[in-house]
């Protein structure tokens, strides 16, 4: 898979240039396409992290000549994430300031641990970037009460706001009621107030979340105000207040800030002031060498491996000009294009 996965994004470098490339990882649909011509099984959690490993360790040595880097991986690899971004930035004299790299591949995480409460806990974390600073995030989560997991993609273009509405798309086959969605275009009441209300002193706030303790709410309320603990809570509000966040996306920076701070802001902004919480799930969303569970046949090795020594051969041939090979390649992706 990682010699495969070379060679394909090889070539597709050299047709299409780095920022399609990302593009291409940020779409849910074309990335489960490369998992299967990779030979992993469709239906699979494991395509996530499989796929994302492969292209990082395909691209390495090959990331000066493409432009490309990939910082992360799964578990305490992500946790290295900025540290790589940094050393690749470094090394290959990208024409950014790393530190946006490094601020957007935290937000992207933060945005999805803790905006977005929707029973999935990030435990893979992938940033791809080039030179110019276009970047993709690919990271999944886990839910761990019925074993699915989402994967979350998001591209730089795409990101106008980190906020509200980033992801270029959220893939998962389970889709159900969120606890909170608070990056919903229709949340923006919602986020306003979070951020008003973390700039108020913490007693008053800590006040309101007993005062809605006592409130007899409907069975089937969202709000679940047995959830908060004033005081464990005390001391995170506290912090956000001494930092008096202009804005939500300035609170959700706050360091020690998590899902238990902004769900009881967003309770508070709820039930005391009518700035209603969002709870819409933002979830959007063959074979070419079998699959590893032998599905829809076994992986052909053979088929495999010449399909490796196909792509890389004309990866060779195309840099010292002779493009006989990519052409052939070209003929036969426009003999299958479905209208």
């Amino acid at each position: 898979m990682t010699k495969l996965s070379r060679e394909i994004v090889s070539l597709m470098v050299m047709e299409f240039g780095t920022e399609e490339v990302l593009t291409k990882l940020s779409d849910p649909y074309w990335f489960q396409a490369l998992g299967c011509v990779l030979g992993f099984d469709w239906h699979s959690s494991g395509v996530t992290t499989t796929v994302c490993g492969a292209i990082k360790e395909g691209l390495k040595g090959l990331e000066g000549e493409l432009g490309l880097y990939v910082a992360g991986g799964k578990g305490k690899v992500s946790r290295k994430t900025p540290e790589q971004i940094c050393e690749h930035a470094e090394r290959h004299c990208v024409d950014v300031d790393p530190a946006k790299l490094v601020y957007a591949s935290r937000m992207s995480a933060k945005v999805d641990n803790t905006a977005v409460q929707d029973g999935y806990q990030l435990y893979h974390h992938v940033f791809a970037f080039d030179r110019s600073g276009n970047w993709a995030v690919i990271q999944q989560g886990m839910n761990d009460e019925n074993g699915w997991a989402r994967r979350y993609h998001w591209l730089s273009s795409g990101v106008t706001d980190f906020v509200c509405e980033p992801h270029a798309a959220i893939c998962s086959d389970s889709k159900g009621q969120l606890t909170l969605n608070m990056v919903a275009g229709e949340a923006g009441d919602s986020r306003q107030t979070s951020a008003e209300l973390a700039n108020q002193p913490v007693e008053n706030l800590i006040r309101e979340i007993k005062r809605m303790q006592e409130l007899t709410l409907p069975r089937h309320h969202e709000v679940l105000i047995s959830d908060l603990k004033p005081k464990s809570l005390e001391k995170t509000l506290l912090k956000a207040y001494e930092c008096q966040p202009a804005n939500f996306q300035e609170l959700l920076e706050t360091q020690g800030v998590g899902p238990k701070s902004i769900r009881a802001l967003a309770m508070i902004a709820d039930i005391v002031y009518g700035s209603a919480a969002c709870t819409r799930d933002p979830a959007k969303f063959s074979f070419a060498h079998g699959g590893k569970d032998g599905f829809p046949y076994p992986v052909d090795k053979k088929l495999y491996d010449r399909s490796i020594s196909t792509i890389k051969r004309a990866v060779e041939k195309a840099k010292v000009g002779d493009m006989e090979k990519v052409e052939a390649i070209r003929r036969l992706g426009r003999f299958y294009e479905i209208d």
